[in-house]
């Protein structure tokens, strides 16, 4: 790295702004040039924090771990060691590529049962608030795992700034300030998370949050990595806690977490190679098959309408196959190849009406007895040697389960909500599911989140974002708007107007102010119901390799920075 890339790194300004520069190898740009650094994250703490680490030597693995941590600390209400995630890999040296699964799990002394009443209906609370709500968290296993096996610099170095953010504390923003609002009771109801709050309110943006217990636990990871959060003094005072209020974990749950890395899953459209998120995320396989069938169709050519009516019976149709049939591969057999084949989506599209929108009434129902939460993050990452980093973090709602296991500083995910609780009860996002999604002891709940590459000739794109079940769609639009944009535009990319789909309810969703009056009134004349939402979702971070020039730019999705929340 040049030295004046090292003087832009230093300087804070820099290091925070939506793109920030860095210097790539030789070996993957002609020319010598000043770049941006390339890490997007939803915090521009956590970017400053992974950009110091890539100024200091590090790769992208290494500042994929800073960023993980960091981003655990100010943004709660989104991800955090409590929850869980998934990271898509690729290694610049022998172009390998994984996806390293950190999904919680469900408790070893868990059943279904437990989380519905005598009539067979769920009781959402338990799978929401509290204790019990909690699934075992694989953030700290990841934070080890990755650390071991990809980075370079120690893990007492690389989570020294989310130490020191906890420890010193940071300035709530609108964001952090609208989640603590929306689940104001059950923060102040365990005396544990009331440190969120001010004086048991919602702080407003500005406040100081300290979090000095999650930084002591933090430096147990540093210093003992998975051991220092699975086993010792400090699972043993969350166990303490969770047993106390009720949750189902137990030493053996904590002890034998386990990180699972799995085969991304691949596939082509229109020339370029897409790398995404096998199961237990459904992203992936609903992507694959919603491109597979928009494929062949002239979507250059058409209007905005006709390309979106295609866009929707697409989705319509991924997400009803995800309904029927995905969950944990390692405990219900899925039809993975079949999913992902053109063979099948041609068979998907053959019901399509170029003028009439499909109800969903009409496509195969879910059989019997899906989601994460809106406050999720992402980031992204390309380093100077080429290395890529796509991660998706979450504790499914704002701020988890509103429980922090005793002094220990974690807050608790309630990823037990994104199991399917009851056959074809929709869960918090109004997403359904059936057996395959069904709890069970060890068991991942089945995902939205959808870390990304896109490569072709002329670049790699690396995105992701929160936003539940619009996860897959908001991906599935800035795939889209790569592959059939005359130039790449990253702004425009993560800051696409966006509609969503996902066979039930049956409803087209826009996000206000995005779409024309006449846009929505020519899609209802085709048929489909449109609503407008209440307020803009997702958080997209992306970052964008140009392999002629060898610049690289990293983007923030505008929504974030307004403070909106997903």
């Amino acid at each position: 790295m040049t030295s004046a890339a090292h003087r832009l790194f230093a300087h804070p300004a820099a290091a925070i702004a939506l793109v920030l520069f860095v210097s790539l190898s030789a070996a993957w740009r002609p020319a010598a040039a000043e770049q941006q650094c390339p890490i997007a994250s939803a915090h521009p703490l956590a970017t400053k924090a992974g950009c110091e680490i890539l100024a200091k030597g590090g790769s992208a693995f290494d500042a994929a771990i800073t960023v993980t941590a960091a981003l655990a600390v100010v943004e709660p209400f989104s991800s955090g060691i409590g929850g869980g995630g998934f990271y898509l890999l690729h290694r610049a040296a022998d172009r390998y590529e994984t996806f390293v699964d950190a999904r919680e799990t469900a408790p070893g002394r868990v059943t279904a049962d437990f989380y519905v009443d005598d009539s067979g209906a769920p009781k959402q609370r338990l799978s929401l608030d509290g204790a019990t709500a909690a699934a075992i968290p694989g953030i700290p296993a990841a934070l080890d795992w990755l650390a071991q096996r990809y980075a370079s610099l120690p893990l007492e170095k690389l989570l020294a700034p989310a130490i020191g953010l906890a420890r010193e504390g940071f300035a709530a923003d609108s964001r952090y300030a609208w989640a603590a609002g929306y689940r104001e009771p059950e923060l102040r109801a365990d005396p544990n998370a009331a440190g969120f709050l001010d004086h048991g309110k919602a702080p407003a943006p500005g406040f100081l949050v300290k979090q000095p217990h999650l930084a002591a636990t933090l430096e147990r990871i540093a210093r003992h990595g998975r051991d220092g959060f699975y086993r010792g003094e400090i699972a043993q005072r969350m166990l303490a806690a969770v047993q106390a209020a009720g949750g189902l974990w137990s030493q053996e749950d904590l002890a034998g977490y386990k990180i699972v890395e799995r085969t991304p899953h691949r596939f082509g459209f229109r020339g370029a190679r897409i790398v995404t998120a096998p199961l237990p995320s459904s992203g992936g396989l609903v992507m694959a098959q919603a491109l597979q069938i928009l494929e062949p169709l002239p979507l250059e050519s058409m209007d905005e309408v006709q390309r979106a009516h295609y866009v929707v019976e697409a989705w319509r149709r991924g997400y009803n196959d995800r309904a029927r049939f995905m969950g944990d591969p390692d405990f219900v057999k899925v039809p993975v190849a079949k999913l992902g084949s053109r063979d099948y989506a041609r068979q998907r599209a053959a019901s399509m009406n170029p003028d009439k929108a499909t109800a969903s009434s009409a496509l195969p129902p879910v059989a019997e007895a899906v989601g994460d939460g809106d406050d999720t993050t992402h980031f992204s990452i390309i380093d100077r040697f080429g290395n890529r980093v796509a991660a998706t973090l979450s504790v499914n709602a704002p701020f988890g389960a509103g429980f922090v296991a005793g002094d220990t500083g974690v807050l608790l995910n309630n990823h037990m909500n994104d199991f399917s609780l009851a056959p074809s009860a929709p869960n918090l996002y109004r997403l359904v599911g059936n057996e395959a999604n069904a709890i069970a002891p060890g068991k991942r709940p089945l995902s939205s989140m959808s870390p990304t590459f896109v490569e072709d000739s002329r670049g790699v794109l690396v995105l992701g974002t929160p936003g539940g079940s619009r996860i897959i769609s908001m991906v599935t639009l800035g795939v889209l708007d790569y592959m059939l944009g005359a130039q790449v535009d990253l702004p425009r990319i993560i800051g696409l107007p966006r509609y969503h789909h996902q066979y039930l309810p049956d409803r087209v969703e826009v996000e206000p102010g995005a779409f024309s009056e006449s846009w929505m009134q020519a899609l209802r004349a085709k048929g489909h119901t449109v609503e407008v939402g209440r307020r803009k979702w997702g958080n997209m971070q992306a970052v964008y390799l140009d392999k002629v020039n060898g610049m690289a730019s990293a983007g923030s999705d505008p929504r974030g920075k307004a403070g909106v929340l997903f």
